[in-house]
């Protein structure tokens, strides 16, 4: 039993040493308990179900650090991006005024209103920037209520895509819808964080697609719930990009992301906000030959479309 108490206090030891971070510690309390057991009677139930206990407490420790380092490096990752997306639109205005203020630009009107309009596109950014880091805010802290209505969704779609006409027309892209449902279809979703998936969704075909290029929306109808294809013939994704798309601030060209003026985090709050609506979302993609994104939405039943 002696052996038993010593064997208890080392464990104490080693429990205390793991809570404080010192792991390099709680072995070598780990190491003395077996050198302590070895020296005892092997067949004491005892010191057999301490040995137990440690071996699981310093595994859930090691665990638990692991999984610290892990968040400590997302959070570094986030905040080094954060910094970084924000950096380019910050010293661009920074020196589009510079000039202006000291670079004589201020009277020629011919520079100045350029100057004005490239600072304005630039703080246009950021907003756009803070705004998406907003909503992924509420999304992943679960702070979004959904407020759930039923949609026609023929309807709506052609209402997104009335919106989206004038920047496709710029890229001279083709926009299309093709229902072949005879009846109007019903879902059920939240209006407004339905249309920024769309938005988004659909803003990516063009800003992304190829000059003259094509995109096409599609239904298909499940039992319960409807199919979404949003489709674009644009250069197409990678395969070893696939697995990231989804991810904050992961762009699969960077230099043209930027051009375009996305904040790298409009794939990821349409995901967040499909999953809100706990239905799931999908890319496929040919790299050259265009890519297409589908996802579900609940189809409204006859109960509650009455």
């Amino acid at each position: 039993w002696r052996a038993a108490n010593r064997s208890l206090s080392v464990l104490g030891l080693a429990r205390a040493s793991a809570a404080l971070g010192e792991t390099a510690a709680a072995r070598r309390a780990y190491q003395q308990f077996l050198a302590n057991w070895r020296n005892a009677d092997p067949d004491l139930p005892l010191l057999k179900e301490v040995e137990n206990e440690v071996s699981l407490f310093l595994k859930t420790q090691k665990q638990e650090m692991n999984t610290l380092r892990h968040l400590e490096k997302y959070r570094q990752d986030f905040v080094g991006n954060v910094a970084h997306e924000l950096k380019t639109p910050i010293f661009n205005i920074q020196g589009y005024v510079h000039t202006l203020k000291d670079g004589g630009a201020l009277e020629d009107p011919t520079v100045n209103k350029l100057y004005l309009q490239k600072a304005a596109d630039n703080i246009d950014r950021m907003i756009k920037i803070i705004e998406d880091l907003d909503s992924i805010y509420k999304l992943e802290s679960s702070q979004l209520k959904l407020e759930l209505s039923n949609i026609q969704l023929d309807e709506f779609i052609e209402t997104m895509l009335d919106e989206m006409k004038l920047l496709a027309k710029e890229k001279l892209i083709s926009l299309s819808f093709i229902n072949s449902l005879k009846q109007p279809v019903w879902i059920k979703a939240d209006a407004d964080n339905l249309r920024q998936v769309f938005i988004n969704l659909i803003e990516n075909s063009i800003k992304y697609g190829r000059l003259g290029g094509e995109t096409n929306i599609s239904l298909l109808e499940l039992e319960t719930k409807m199919l979404v294809e949003i489709k674009d013939n644009g250069p197409g994704i990678e395969a070893k990009h696939l697995r990231h798309i989804f991810d904050r601030f992961y762009r699969v060209d960077v230099a043209r992301s930027r051009q375009a003026g996305g904040s790298g985090l409009g794939l990821s709050i349409v995901k967040h906000i499909i999953e809100a609506h706990s239905q799931s979302i999908q890319v496929r993609s040919t790299f050259g030959s265009g890519t297409t994104f589908s996802f579900t939405l609940d189809k409204v039943s006859l109960d509650d479309h009455s």
